[in-house]
């Protein structure tokens, strides 16, 4: 196979986030990648120093990404509770379609977790949303935007323990639950 010169970082680090969706994070090493992406291991060791440089990289890509998506759905939902729960039903289509998958994204957490700067990128994604969230959510405030972020999370875990239906069904199902439960009554919307 003739090697590619001409593969942007955004290419590349693509082809490496679909190996690691496709094998988990352990998968992405140099050999592999240079073979998914016709670079050589030489090219890619001077691109990014080490595994764990490119690793990290790749998973800021991911949340570059998943800032971009968050951005446009806080933008396009209503500032509603309805609107709360689109942005969160909208947000949980990346994790798969069955459990399998959503088990093999979890992967990519423990990578988050383990990596200060990536960590970092969680916490401030966390903020971001929690905000999202309290422009559908007012006059409740930021207590029930953490809170219903926390369900979120908790029903994505459930879900795949169970998962009947479609995730997206499942997470808004159990969000209104929970906002009908927190609001002490039934949304109509």
């Amino acid at each position: 196979m003739p090697r590619n010169r001409t593969l942007s970082d955004e290419q590349l680090l693509d082809m490496v986030l679909g190996l690691i969706h496709a094998e988990g994070p352990d998968a992405a090493t140099f050999g592999a990648v240079a073979k998914a992406s016709g670079l050589s291991g030489s090219t890619l060791v001077q691109r990014f120093g080490t595994k764990a440089a490119m690793l990290r990289a790749a998973l800021l890509r991911a949340w570059d990404r998943l800032d971009a998506e968050t951005a446009r759905l806080a933008q396009s939902v209503p500032k509603t509770h309805a609107g709360a729960i689109a942005l969160l039903t909208g947000l949980s289509r990346d994790y798969g379609d069955d459990a399998v998958s959503y088990a093999d994204g979890l992967l990519l957490l423990r990578e988050d977790l383990r990596d200060p700067a990536l960590r970092a990128r969680g916490s401030a994604w966390g903020t971001t949303l929690a905000d999202a969230l309290d422009q559908c959510l007012s006059p409740e405030g930021t207590r029930l935007s953490r809170l219903m972020l926390s369900q979120w999370q908790g029903c994505l875990l459930w879900w795949g323990f169970e998962p009947a239906g479609s995730i997206e069904d499942y997470v808004r199902d159990e969000l209104r639950c929970f906002l009908e439960t927190a609001g002490g009554g039934k949304l109509t919307f």
